[in-house]
């Protein structure tokens, strides 16, 4: 048991990661890597030659199962589903294995909306390298089956934004986004936001997504005056914004996409309940 619970520990954080970009939920996927570890403890196979791919196949087939069961609780809504953010303040970055996590925002928001076996074999495949031969008995397909899958979810995934590579850049449209917002400078803020941009938030008004420059700004100004203060983060490797209330409690977590010097779409996470648990690992 003491073998095998140090195997486990070598491969937890690459567990951790694919079952996070598979479930877009934090919780979700430790809950997932915790059942990968209860299987592998009450298997009587103590001779398992390829630990890692053994246990990427357990933890791969309870994500599934996973995805599976929420999309029949989601089938009757057309609701966009925020992922949880990985967040970490500027200055004090979380260990290595947490940030090796972050995934961009509208590529989580994508593949969100693929089906659950699209889901896997794109990020078994595409993001961790597993042959086809390997992932279609995941799946319960054939392996051109599982190409097929995969290659539908790229088609997909290739209309998510794609952020600036320049980190430093990103931060001075997102300050200059906040900037704005403060100072109540409506013609400001629609210079710094894509004429296409896009606002999606896990709580109405903008559950189902706010869309064009003007609209946007004036969701923007009407946020800057219920928050006090608003802190730089990082937010799944880009830059974010960490807004407080008056009351010193957290209101919400805003990540960007800038795109070709503009914000392209702003993620709002502001539930009180994931808020507070995503920042105790910030």
């Amino acid at each position: 048991m003491e073998w095998l619970a140090h195997r486990f520990e070598e491969n937890r954080a690459h567990l951790r990661s694919v079952a996070y970009r598979m479930l877009g939920s934090i919780a979700d996927a430790e809950d997932a890597v915790q059942e990968t570890w209860l299987r592998l403890s009450g298997t009587k196979n103590s001779h398992i030659e390829n630990m890692r791919g053994w246990l990427t196949t357990v933890v791969s087939r309870i994500c599934l199962d996973m995805l599976r069961s929420r999309s029949l609780k989601r089938e009757e809504s057309l609701d966009t589903a925020i992922p949880d953010f990985i967040v970490s303040r500027e200055g004090n970055p979380q260990d290595e294995a947490l940030l090796a996590d972050s995934v961009g925002l509208a590529l989580l928001v994508v593949l969100d909306t693929l089906t659950p076996a699209e889901r896997l074999a794109f990020v078994l495949h595409d993001m961790f390298a597993l042959p086809f031969e390997e992932i279609a008995p995941i799946v319960g397909r054939s392996s051109t089956a599982a190409r097929k899958l995969a290659s539908r979810a790229r088609t997909r995934v290739q209309g998510a934004a794609l952020p600036d590579k320049d980190t430093a850049h990103q931060r001075k449209v997102v300050d200059a986004f906040v900037a704005a917002a403060q100072t109540g400078d409506l013609e400001a803020l629609i210079a710094v936001l894509d004429p296409n941009v896009v606002l999606l938030a896990d709580r109405a008004p903008a559950l189902k997504g706010i869309r064009g420059s003007a609209e946007v700004a004036k969701q923007a100004l009407g946020f800057s005056k219920v928050a006090q203060k608003a802190e730089s983060v990082v937010v799944n490797g880009t830059p974010g914004i960490l807004s407080w209330f008056p009351n010193g409690k957290p209101m919400a977590v805003l990540g960007f996409v800038v795109a070709n010097d503009r914000i392209a779409e702003i993620y709002v996470l502001s539930d009180p309940k994931r808020l507070r648990k995503i920042l105790e690992r910030a």
